[in-house]
C-alpha cells in the first residue's frame, strides 16, 4: 500500500500493502541495496540480467513471479530479486541496483523526483490492476452497526476499537509505515478520536482481519485491493469524504479518501534504453485483479513457491502472456 502504500491499496493491502498477504520483506529492507546485495551482471543468463525490486505485499510478488518466470523461461534472462521497501526501490534506480518496480502505487512525489528532476527512471505503462486503498471493517460489524461505514459516525463507536496500544482512543490498524498512507493526517484533520497503530506488515493486517471475522472482534483497518483475502472473508469499506482532484496535494492537510490507483510499472532510464526484449515484455505486461489474486492466493494459501504459482498461471493462460512477448 502505499509512501506506500499502503493501497497502498491497501492495500496487502500487500498493499504489501495496496493501495497495497504473505509479505516476505525482511525488517531491514528500508535501506537501499548495496552493489553486492544486488549482484553483478557477471552472473547473467545468456540474454542478460534484470534486477527487480520486490516490495512487501503478495500482490506485488505475484506480478514479479509471472514476469520473472517469462523472462527466465521464455526469453533466457536471469532475474535478480532485491527485497526493498518502496522508496528505496526508486533510490536503487539511481544507484544502478534496481531495473524494475513491477507494481507502483501512485507516488507522485517520487515520480517528480526520479522521473522529472533526476531523469533516472521512466514510466512503463499500466499493470492493468486497479488499486483501492481505504479503511475497512468486518462485515459483521456493518450488520450490527449499519451506520458505521460513514466516517462521521466513527467517533460514536471509538470505544469499541480501544486496545492496549491506542492510548484510550479507538485503534486504526495500519500495516507497514512505508506503505502509502495518509491515515495519521486523516485522523487529525477529521477530528477522529482514534490513534493509528502500525501492525508492521501485510501479513499482520491479514491475521487481524481473519481474527476479527472469526472471533467477532471489532476492527478498523487500513487495507487495499486487489488482495486475495477478499476471496475468503467479507470486509466493508468505510466511506471517507470523497476524493477530488488535488484534495491530497498537501499531505498534512489531507481530509479526503484515497484516490483510485491505476497501478503502473517503473523502470530505470538505463533499462528502458538498453533492456531490449526484457524491457518490451515488462512494458507489455498487463493483467487483471483476478489474475493477480489467483497467483497471490496460490503463493499464500496453497503451498506454492512464487515460481510454481507463476508456472501454473502461465500454463493456464497462454493467450494472455503470449500477447506480451516481444515481436
Amino acid at each position: 500500500m502505499k509512501k506506500l502504500r499502503l493501497i497502498a491499496g491497501v492495500l496487502v493491502l500487500g498493499l504489501s500493502a495496496a493501495a497495497c498477504g504473505g509479505a516476505k520483506v525482511e525488517d531491514d529492507s528500508a535501506a537501499a541495496p548495496s552493489a553486492s546485495a544486488a549482484g553483478s551482471a557477471g552472473a547473467a543468463g545468456s540474454a542478460g540480467t534484470v534486477k527487480m525490486a520486490i516490495n512487501g505485499w503478495v500482490g506485488y510478488e505475484a506480478d514479479a513471479a509471472v514476469v520473472s518466470y517469462l523472462l527466465e523461461h521464455e526469453l533466457g534472462y536471469k532475474v535478480q530479486k532485491v527485497t526493498l521497501a518502496e522508496e528505496p526501490s526508486w533510490q536503487g534506480m539511481e544507484s544502478g541496483d534496481v531495473d524494475v518496480i513491477i507494481e507502483n502505487w501512485g507516488h507522485p512525489d517520487l515520480k517528480k523526483k526520479y522521473i522529472e528532476e533526476k531523469k533516472v527512471a521512466v514510466e512503463a505503462g499500466s499493470t492493468g490492476n486497479k488499486g483501492v486503498i481505504g479503511w475497512y471493517v468486518p462485515e459483521w460489524m456493518v450488520e450490527k452497526y449499519p451506520d458505521i461505514t460513514d466516517w462521521k459516525n466513527l467517533n460514536k463507536y471509538a470505544d469499541l476499537f480501544k486496545t492496549s496500544e491506542s492510548d484510550g482512543k479507538g485503534q486504526l490498524l495500519d500495516g507497514d509505515p512505508s506503505f502509502v498512507t495518509n491515515d495519521e493526517a486523516l485522523v487529525k484533520n477529521l477530528k477522529l478520536n482514534f490513534k493509528v497503530v502500525y501492525a508492521g506488515s501485510e501479513a499482520s493486517l491479514i491475521k487481524a482481519a481473519k481474527q476479527a471475522t472469526e472471533q467477532k472482534k471489532p476492527l478498523l483497518m487500513y487495507f487495499y485491493e486487489p488482495q486475495w483475502l477478499f476471496n475468503q472473508i467479507k470486509l466493508v469499506k468505510v466511506n471517507l469524504p470523497p476524493y477530488t482532484e488535488g484534495c491530497d496535494s498537501d499531505p498534512k492537510k489531507v481530509a479526503c479518501d484515497y484516490p483510485p490507483y491505476d497501478l503502473d510499472k517503473i523502470v530505470s532510464k538505463k533499462f528502458a534504453d538498453t533492456g531490449g526484449k526484457a524491457y518490451e515484455l515488462i512494458k507489455n505486461f498487463n493483467w487483471t485483479n483476478e489474475d493477480q489474486n489467483a497467483v497471490a492466493d496460490d503463493i499464500t494459501n496453497n503451498g506454492m513457491s512464487p515460481e510454481e504459482a507463476a508456472k501454473k498461471w502461465v500454463e493456464a493462460n497462454p493467450t494472455k502472456w503470449q500477447a506480451w512477448m516481444p515481436k
